[in-house]
């Protein structure tokens, strides 16, 4: 079903993602919030630009946009996955707590706050070019992958990576020596087994924005994993 979105507010976009379709594609869009918000079992394509917090609690959709999006894209979806081909917002995949996001382009701040997994969940967000400060800040699970395609002169994140995390992964298409990270973390340089966990993710990046995954592969990457599952009891705990 094709929906003409121009000035038609979210409430009534999401009442018709409710009709009983399976298939839909909306044109026009521009700015509208919450769209699809909660949603399962639906494939959505956007054309133009939704506001803030697309696929909200999605649970099982899959969103396409081709364009950009505004801040909180996947904002604590549990399931499915959000294409994007242009850049998004801050805070993409607030407290995201499973299936895919993967970002053509950048990404604004505080993407990957809150990330969580748990049991058999574990939320993937891909960021095909650079992220904005506090990327991952307080990440509690889940993996986060950023590969720097973005053709500017910018770090590959910016400031304050990291901040607060205490579970899950972050894997970075630079050497471990170009990025500043808290004292609770650990970077290193990804192994094997880093780039073989990532390898079908990219792959996966690649064929949805028809990209080089040996070229993207053949790059040192930098892994950063959490010091312990706590990284401030040392602030309330006695030696």
């Amino acid at each position: 079903m094709r929906i003409n979105t121009e000035a038609v507010d979210f409430k009534t976009i999401n009442e018709t993602l409710r009709s009983g379709e399976s298939d839909y594609t909306l044109t026009n869009c521009c700015g509208q919030r919450f769209i699809a918000a909660g949603m399962s079992s639906l494939t959505i394509r956007i054309s133009g630009v939704p506001g803030n917090a697309l696929g909200a609690y999605l649970n099982g959709a899959s969103i396409t946009v081709d364009g950009n999006a505004q801040d909180a894209v996947g904002d604590t979806m549990n399931d499915g996955s959000i294409v994007i081909h242009g850049n998004v917002g801050d805070a993409a995949g607030y407290a995201m707590r499973g299936g895919k996001i993967f970002v053509r382009g950048n990404a604004g701040y505080r993407a990957g706050i809150h990330m969580k997994a748990y049991r058999e969940k574990v939320p993937v967000m891909v960021i095909g070019g650079k992220a904005g400060s506090f990327l991952g800040e307080y990440q509690a699970g889940g993996v986060i992958v950023v590969l720097g395609l973005s053709d500017d002169d910018r770090r590959i994140v910016g400031n304050f990576p990291c901040t607060g995390m205490h579970g899950g992964k972050m894997i970075l298409r630079a050497e471990p020596g170009e990025i500043r990270f808290p004292d609770q973390v650990t970077p290193k340089l990804a192994g094997p087994d880093d780039l073989e966990e990532i390898s079908s993710y990219v792959r996966e990046y690649c064929g949805l924005f028809d990209a080089d995954f040996d070229g993207i592969m053949d790059s040192p990457f930098t892994v950063v994993t959490p010091d312990s599952g706590n990284p401030y009891k040392r602030l309330y705990v006695p030696n």
